[in-house]
């Protein structure tokens, strides 16, 4: 087991529940679609923070106790001075793997669903994220403020919560404030550009989309797909930054 393994298990699993909580809610013809009457938003961010917590506890499991299952996180850690730069290409290649299986898995469990949606829209949403108005520097800067906001709060629950400071976070209750932290995220910046707040959640499923034979599935928006990726790392090192100095 290592950080490499870890990572590709915990994205993976991240994504499986992500990305198919958008399928359950967005395809037509399943018991899902539209939320169920719970309302889609609310679906869909409690079933990514789900996502969250036990792709958190699969890479921990599985090699990888820093569990980060973010390139925004890596890079933003690094900033930080909290792990080494020699196990930054683990974490990297570990989770835009472990995205891009995550989303082929997706897709394997709703192959019939994805046949059955006309929306082209729709079926790319299940990969990937879109702005609500395109619109290339707020959504750069949407993106920028989320991540910051994450990488933040995952410092402030695994890093800073020490006996130096006096308070610390009770064994394995950690992935869950984490998965609440996404949550939050989710509902309170998540509807300018969908929160990516994660290059390999943005990228894998990008070009999983990209690559797989999905029925009548329209392009890919790699016009768009520069901004999940470029937003959140500058947000990522900017919040590692700030843990450093502070």
């Amino acid at each position: 087991m290592s950080i490499l393994l870890g990572e590709i298990i915990g994205t993976m699993v991240l994504i499986i529940l992500g990305d198919g909580v958008v399928a359950n809610v967005v395809l037509d013809k399943n018991k899902g679609q539209g939320g169920g009457g719970g309302g889609a938003w609310i679906v869909i961010t409690t079933g990514w923070a789900f996502a969250v917590v036990f792709g958190v506890f699969a890479a921990q499991a599985f090699g990888s106790g820093g569990a980060h299952l973010n390139p925004a996180v890596t890079f933003g850690f690094l900033a930080a001075g909290l792990i080494p730069a020699s196990d930054v290409v683990f974490y990297l290649i570990g989770e835009f793997v472990g995205a891009f299986i995550g989303a082929v898995i997706v897709w394997l469990a709703y192959m019939d669903h994805f046949a059955a949606t006309e929306s082209k829209a729709g079926k790319l949403a299940v990969f990937c994220t879109a702005p609500a108005i395109r619109n290339t520097v707020p959504n750069l800067i949407t993106e920028i403020i989320g991540t910051f906001v994450l990488v933040l709060g995952v410092g402030v629950i695994f890093q800073l919560n020490t006996p130096v400071t006096g308070i610390q976070v009770a064994g394995g209750l950690g992935p869950f404030l984490v998965g609440a932290l996404v949550w939050g995220i989710g509902l309170s910046l998540g509807g300018p550009t969908g929160y990516a707040i994660n290059p390999a959640r943005d990228l894998g499923p990008r070009i999983a989309h990209f690559v797989l034979p999905v029925s009548a599935k329209g392009d890919s928006d790699w016009g768009y797909s520069w901004i999940p990726v470029v937003g959140p790392i500058i947000g990522g090192v900017l919040a590692g930054v700030f843990l450093q100095i502070l």
